[in-house]
């Protein structure tokens, strides 16, 4: 739901230089505009809706324009440069390889494709054992769907059926979508598949906004007995379950022993447990998977944006006898395991490895935390709650008012920001999110929470 348009019309704004963000011009930038005119002349609109700046480029944690400006980026693009923009060892690899005339290799094989996948096997936990590359991560998505029914099959079981939930978002096709969003939302299709079976996300609010402490047990046997007055037998009609490892626009995390209790439930109907770890894979909310907070073993994950730190790449990982199902030949795309985005994907692994990503989002996540919650302690009745894990974080804006009056609020936020030389991620909804590179020193990630910090009292009177 975006409801803020961000103006392109430019606006002087009081100008910024510190050790990491310069502002020295209107926004958006004059000169700029022509730029936006073409997109919007040339380009489907569903493209737009973002903060009107033109990226010239990007290193490390900050962006510039061409016109001097510069920002402290708490996006990472949206959770894909984990390791940095412009990471120097990931551009040496994909120059290494550009050296040797290799593009494109369709499914046939390339020693940086073994390369690869031998390094994503051995660093990922002992439970991933194969993969699947695709190139998006609504494709892996669609993998996973595929593969949850084909192990149905397999089984012999009734149906096909796959649990899912309300509120999640796994991408943009059609399967994708399917399992996403609510009703209202999937509208568009046409139809419902009826063998995929939705139920509400567990938020740690109730409808009314006030927090709820539901035990996740209690509400795991709620859900069952949901699916039962459906006329669902998980044995014999669920081929799995589809988790967003946190629910997107809110980095809201299931309660543990909720996903725990799915996960005995799976073993003991035998059903699969997948995980989509799109936006918070490799290091993002601390360990190197988040499905990992809920201390269990999925069957299947599918994985994409910090997975290369760049290049367009995703994959679904997984049981060996689960990502052997289909027949040779069968899963496979025009850019699956294509040998630039393998040399960016290996990179992004060594990367995280030297410079012990893990850890350092473990570590300068507590100080990010521990700042937005002292913010949540100055400004209670305007902000709920703050979510996440790691270096990921959210502001949850109450609805004291109206849903739209929070939206505006959030959105009016992120405006102020990028005007102050902070890049923050806008859902549209009555959140904020948070989620610099991994690889932010210290002092910048401070620097970018003062300044939010700062528009907080600002925009909250």
């Amino acid at each position: 739901m975006n409801i803020f348009n961000f103006s392109q019309k430019p606006v002087d704004v009081p100008p910024v230089k510190t050790a990491y963000r310069c502002i020295q011009t209107a926004l958006p930038v004059p000169q700029s505009l022509e730029v936006f005119e073409r997109l919007n002349r040339f380009e489907s609109r569903s493209m737009h809706g973002q903060m009107p700046i033109v990226w010239d480029r990007a290193k490390d944690f900050q962006v510039f324009d061409k016109w001097g400006n510069c920002w402290i980026d708490f996006t990472s693009t949206i959770f894909v440069s984990n390791a940095g923009h412009g990471n120097n060892h990931i551009i040496q690899s994909l120059k290494d390889l550009l050296d040797k005339d290799l593009l494109h290799t369709y499914t046939y094989a390339s020693d940086v494709r073994a390369d690869f996948l031998q390094k994503l096997i051995e660093k990922t936990p002992v439970e991933i054992e194969k993969a699947y590359l695709v190139s998006a991560g609504t494709e892996a998505t669609e993998a996973a769907l595929k593969l949850i029914r084909l192990y149905a099959q397999d089984k012999n079981k009734k149906r096909p059926g796959v649990i899912a939930f309300d509120g999640s978002y796994h991408g943009r096709t059609m399967g994708a979508a399917q399992i996403s969003a609510n009703q209202a939302q999937r509208e568009w299709m046409g139809y419902e598949d009826p063998n995929i079976f939705h139920l509400p996300f567990p938020y740690p609010w109730d409808e009314e906004g006030n927090p709820t402490n539901e035990d996740g047990n209690i509400r795991f046997e709620k859900d069952v007995e949901n699916l039962r007055s459906q006329g669902v037998d998980l044995k014999e009609d669920i081929g799995g379950i589809i988790f967003e490892s946190y629910i997107g626009w809110a980095a809201a995390f299931f309660p543990t022993k909720y996903v725990q209790a799915w996960a005995a439930c799976a073993k003991e109907n035998d059903f699969l447990i997948s995980f989509d770890e799109i936006q918070s894979g490799f290091a993002r909310t601390g360990p190197l998977f988040a499905y990992q907070h809920y201390d269990i073993k999925p069957d299947i994950i599918c994985c994409g944006k910090g997975i290369s730190s760049s290049l367009p790449l995703a994959a679904v990982l997984g049981r060996a006898d689960i990502l052997d199902l289909p027949d040779i030949g069968s899963m496979s795309s025009t850019h699956s395991a294509n040998p630039l985005s393998c040399a960016a994907g290996l990179a992004n692994l060594q990367e995280i490895e030297r410079l012990s990503l893990v850890e350092e989002s473990t570590n300068k996540g507590k100080i990010l935390h521990g700042r937005l919650n002292e913010m949540r302690q100055r400004h209670p009745r305007e902000i709920s709650n703050i979510l996440g894990a790691g270096m990921l974080a959210s502001l949850i804006f109450r609805n004291s008012r109206s849903v739209s009056s929070a939206c505006l609020l959030a959105s009016q936020i992120c405006e102020k920001a990028m005007r102050k030389g902070i890049l923050l991620v806008h859902t549209g909804r009555e959140s904020i999110k948070i989620g610099p590179p991994l690889t932010i020193p210290e002092d910048a990630l401070v620097e970018g929470l003062d300044v939010l910090d700062e528009i907080l009292q600002e925009s909250i009177q």
